[in-house]
């Protein structure tokens, strides 16, 4: 098969990720707690450099989704078009969401979307532990990376956060705490808030609250943290 290029369809990319893909590789990726049921053993630093070669392409991008296989999910995350996804689709896909890392890859996808704000309170609200997961990996990606939102949005979220600070499920607590880290990041206007929200969590009588809360403060009370917001004011 020629080098990757923006022509090749779904099934040559499924092609060449299957010729690539390693036991050795899978292993490892069992060993970080990622699903690899549908798994071909492709690496993310493989997986990213070839999306860069193959471009964004929505069509193409739902037709790798619908393949199920693990990496060629990543890839139509990688290379899926924000303006040309609808709720609808996003819907569907965190109906499949299987494993934290298919959640956090495709949740920088969604939160780049025009409705992103939609998603995160609607997936907040559903019961299904990787769909919860997603509305705090958007809001941990938007607070780094959405850099023309206005801080006054991630404020708004501190409520949600707190919701559900007590919910006791692995890989929603881990991205919960993800997402308040992140919002108290972002600037020295959301730091104050931030960090006393995670103080009251730290005092909960929750033992799910009361981790994310000592685990934010910590990260959010850090000399590294402090450092970077002074130097933003400076």
């Amino acid at each position: 098969m020629a080098l990757p290029d923006p022509s090749w369809s779904a099934d040559d990319i499924v092609v060449h990720l299957r010729s690539i893909g390693t036991e050795q590789n899978r292993a490892g990726m069992a060993r970080f707690g990622i699903n690899i049921a549908t798994a071909l053993g492709v690496g993310n630093s493989e997986l990213r450099p070839l999306a860069r070669k193959l471009k964004k392409n929505h069509e193409r991008a739902l037709l790798l989704w619908d393949s199920g296989i693990r990496e060629a999910r990543l890839m139509a995350a990688f290379t899926g078009e924000p303006k040309k996804i609808d709720a609808d689709m996003c819907r569907r896909w965190a109906a499949d969401f299987d494993s934290w890392e298919i959640v956090d890859t495709v949740a920088d996808l969604f939160a780049a979307t025009a409705f992103w704000r939609d998603l995160v309170e609607e997936f907040a609200a559903d019961e299904r532990e990787f769909v919860r997961r997603t509305a705090f990996a958007m809001l941990a990606w938007g607070a780094v990376h959405l850099k023309n939102e206005p801080d006054a949005t991630f404020l708004a979220y501190l409520p949600l956060i707190e919701k559900h600070a007590g919910d006791p499920r692995n890989f929603v607590k881990k991205a919960v705490n993800w997402a308040l880290r992140q919002i108290g990041k972002r600037s020295v206007a959301l730091h104050a808030p931030a960090l006393a929200l995670a103080e009251r969590l730290a005092a909960s009588s929750d033992k799910t609250a009361r981790w994310i809360g000592k685990d934010a403060v910590k990260e959010l009370s850090g000399a590294k943290t402090l450092e970077r917001l002074a130097a933003r004011t400076a």
